[in-house]
């Protein structure tokens, strides 16, 4: 949209989240707060878009670039309200000419949809539209006057509100579309004469009426604007993206089988006919193609599973892998950065870091690639076809050729040709009866009531 900008106020303290981290960028759903305003944000498209950040928050103004990179951040370096944070915005917008969404860093479940019908609300017969909610306790929020004849006419904080205003349910959620012209001109003259002594920016709507333009204002369910203010309500939130990306998982065509103890992030990509299995947790950046199966116990983030493969029970999938078609992943193993090519079979017990795994290939149990050395990672190749035996340990950087077997036990510190079998052992001896003869010599001892020998 050329003619919307945004204005997102993110400089709350978060004081109540007891933490050193912005309030903002709190999680939910492997995504920060601010990221989901700001994903929504996108999807409106805007000419400009100016985040207001507290002092000491550097993570703000990197968060805020990741999804807009024209983003601008401007420090709000004392907190005198709502009004006085939209005017931190002033000198990056003075010069835009449209409308100027208004929205607030700490409440991430409102739909871009929504917005857009709130903005194409702002015309120049109504220049100033407000977003209100049916609250189901509306303790704590400010009211919308709405007179009999529908008009509106202003917004009363609870603090300033009568007792007849109090009662009224249809609340101000804080978010506001305006006409930039009539925003930047009406703004000073916000007073903050009211019981906290703050610049309110819902004092707008009073000032618009007071020139004798008429308000407007759409609705949403009370669920849309729901804000984070401590770790309570952070879980309500997570709870609430839980609920939704699940049900957008289902419907488009995954099976969860447990859906209430599967946990999704906001980028989480599930192709059709994938199952999953109870208590499976997909980080950040996961996409699973159609037809794979994860199963229980299973944790993903940064990888992508390909079509039919398989993947845990008891899986661990770290950033960096790429799990090719019909790939079988086992029960206790974790792979990084690693490409599994189609086919390949790591089944149970094993890491595989640093590494590309060649077609077909079989990977033994408690095999493992050693891809560290203290100072700097390796790579480990093995090629299509190859057979790692149990137990056998690969000193990256080291290749495995097509084809080629590893013995079980080996430690494997040089490449092995194609078709090649690579084993080291140590000398193996057996002595006949020994165990017999040893256990004898132990009772006998103890029955006489002797020390044991000396190992």
């Amino acid at each position: 949209m050329a003619d919307l900008g945004l204005i997102v106020l993110a400089a709350g303290k978060g004081t109540r989240m007891r933490s050193s981290l912005p309030k903002v960028m709190h999680q939910a759903a492997g995504r920060s707060l601010l990221g989901h305003v700001l994903t929504t944000a996108v999807d409106l498209a805007p000419a400009r878009l100016v985040v207001v950040a507290g002092p000491d928050m550097p993570e703000v103004a990197d968060e805020s670039r990741k999804y807009f990179e024209q983003a601008q951040t401007v420090i709000q370096a004392e907190r005198h309200g709502t009004a006085h944070a939209v005017s931190m915005a002033a000198p990056y917008l003075a010069d835009f000419t449209g409308k100027l969404l208004v929205l607030y860093g700490d409440v991430p479940l409102i739909s871009p949809a929504i917005l857009r019908d709130l903005t194409e609300a702002v015309t120049a017969e109504h220049p100033l539209a407000v977003l209100a909610f049916r609250a189901t306790d509306p303790t704590g929020y400010g009211r919308l006057i709405v007179g009999r004849d529908g008009t509106f006419s202003g917004i009363r904080e609870e603090l300033d509100a009568t007792p007849e205003e109090r009662a009224i349910n249809l609340c101000n959620s804080g978010v506001m579309a305006a006409d930039s012209g009539l925003l930047w001109r009406l703004l000073p003259r916000i007073g903050n004469d009211n019981a906290k002594r703050e610049f309110y920016l819902t004092d707008l709507a009073g000032l618009v009426a007071g020139e004798g333009f008429d308000l407007a204002f759409r609705e949403c369910p009370e669920t849309e604007v729901l804000g984070v203010n401590n770790r309570v309500q952070l879980a309500a939130i997570e709870t609430a993206f839980q609920q939704r990306l699940r049900q957008a998982a289902m419907l488009n065509g995954a099976t969860l089988v447990a859906p209430e103890t599967v946990f999704l992030s906001a980028d989480t990509e599930l192709g059709q006919d994938v199952i999953v299995e109870p208590n499976v947790v997909f980080g950040a950046g996961v996409k699973v193609a159609d037809r794979a199966w994860i199963r229980s116990f299973s944790y993903l983030e940064r990888s992508t599973v390909g079509e039919a493969a398989i993947v845990g029970p008891f899986a661990r999938l770290r950033p960096g892998v790429a799990l090719e078609r019909d790939v079988h992943i086992g029960n206790f193993v974790e792979i990084k950065q690693a490409v599994v090519e189609r086919g390949a079979k790591i089944n149970h017990l094993a890491y595989v870091g640093d590494a590309r795994v060649g077609a077909t290939a079989n990977i033994g149990a408690g095999a493992i690639t050693c891809n560290y050395n203290g100072v700097e990672k390796s790579l480990t190749e093995i090629g299509a076809g190859a057979f790692i035996g149990t137990n056998a340990s690969l000193v990256a950087p080291v290749r495995v050729g097509e084809g080629a077997y590893v013995a079980a036990g080996s430690v494997v510190t040089k490449d092995v040709d194609p078709d090649a079998l690579y084993i080291e052992r140590g000398e193996s001896k057996i002595r006949t009866n020994w165990a017999k003869r040893y256990l004898a010599g132990l009772r006998a001892r103890k029955a006489a009531g002797a020390s044991p020998p000396s190992k």
